[in-house]
């Protein structure tokens, strides 16, 4: 079976392998659909921060075998699958930081979720990490459970009212997604901001307040003409970009929140006036992946039709050319969503 692993620096390598084996309580699953996450990105062009560097972890597909005591879930099941699931008894778990739990990490698919094939260990099995989805969902709108629920879990991680203004900086498919949660909360002034002509067009199909180039010198005075001179509630940063903070930290009101949620590369500095955060009274906050109750949410509102995001998925590549999937989703040209499917 082949399976995508980075060769080197900005070089992936597809390569035939055996088949992976079974063990108690596993389940084997055939890929049919994974996205290429931000995160993806950055392991193969960047320097990432995290310890894994597996391709892959937002995939869907079909159980072609299950291990011994698996009870819950049969051949031929249609599921999503979460790459790292939670202890949920420990004390990060208790105090809400799951992503953080150590066991999370330690959960992984195998080989990864970029693979035709690829096991899924019985600890994420038995502990809520593997959804079964309906027939009338696409595997490609299944790969997108997964960073929905990441932008579900930002959203919790800061208070929010109503009719409330939000900035979001970085318009890609994640950026997108917060765009439609912020209008199923009913936000009542949503701006956007890219560098990505492509992205900021894409974004004004959706209704939104206003969309603006990144660049634009006069982007800070356009967010005030729609916040009443105040700024925005909320500043999401859905991009690696520092530029994108200083600019969120800029244009957010006294009081206000920055939610820092794109990956930045490991080693990126931050030249900041704390005496902005500190005399605004700003809330800096960060939000790191998802546990499987996120993707559990993500799931239920992608099934219920609530959030739309099969008109997020631009491109779809087959396995083989894993190469040139990444090299699109790193320049985004034209593009928003890139899925990998088998």
């Amino acid at each position: 079976m082949k399976t995508a692993s980075i060769k080197k620096p900005s070089v992936i390598s597809v390569d035939d392998i055996e088949k992976p084996t079974l063990e108690s309580g596993d389940i084997l699953v055939q890929m049919n659909a994974c996205g290429i996450c931000g995160s993806d990105v950055e392991k193969v062009f960047g320097e990432y921060g995290q310890p894994s560097m597996r391709l892959g972890h937002e995939p869907a597909g079909v159980i072609l075998d299950v291990g011994s005591d698996v009870t819950n879930f049969k051949k031929g099941d249609r599921v999503f699958t979460h790459h790292h699931v939670p202890c949920y008894n420990c004390h990060l778990c208790i105090h809400g930081n799951e992503t953080m739990c150590s066991k999370y990490s330690e959960t992984n698919l195998s080989p990864c979720g970029l693979s035709e094939e690829y096991v899924v260990p019985a600890w994420n099995v038995a502990h809520g990490g593997v959804l079964k989805i309906s027939d009338s969902l696409s595997f490609e709108e299944a790969a997108m459970i997964e960073p929905l629920a990441c932008c579900i879990r930002a959203w919790t991680k800061f208070r929010y009212y109503e009719g409330d203004s939000v900035a979001i900086f970085g318009v890609g498919p994640t950026g997108m997604m917060h765009v439609m949660l912020a209008q199923a909360k009913k936000l009542s002034k949503i701006i956007c901001l890219d560098v990505n002509d492509f992205r900021l067009d894409f974004a004004k199909k959706f209704n939104i307040t206003e969309s603006i180039n990144s660049m634009d010198e006069t982007r800070k005075q356009k967010i005030l003409y729609h916040t009443e001179n105040r700024g925005v509630d909320v500043a999401i940063v859905a991009t690696s970009s520092i530029s994108a903070l200083q600019d969120a930290i800029d244009s957010v009101r006294k009081g206000g929140v920055v939610m820092m949620f794109g990956v930045p590369s490991k080693g990126t500095k931050l030249d900041l006036d704390i005496d902005k955060i500190y005399s605004k009274e700003i809330t800096l906050v960060t939000s790191y992946a998802a546990s499987d109750k996120d993707t559990k949410y993500a799931l239920s509102l992608i099934e219920s039709s609530q959030i739309n995001v099969k008109q997020l998925i631009t491109h779809t590549y087959p396995i083989i050319d894993s190469q040139k999937a990444f090299d699109h989703a790193r320049t985004g040209e034209n593009a928003m969503k890139i899925i990998i499917t088998k």
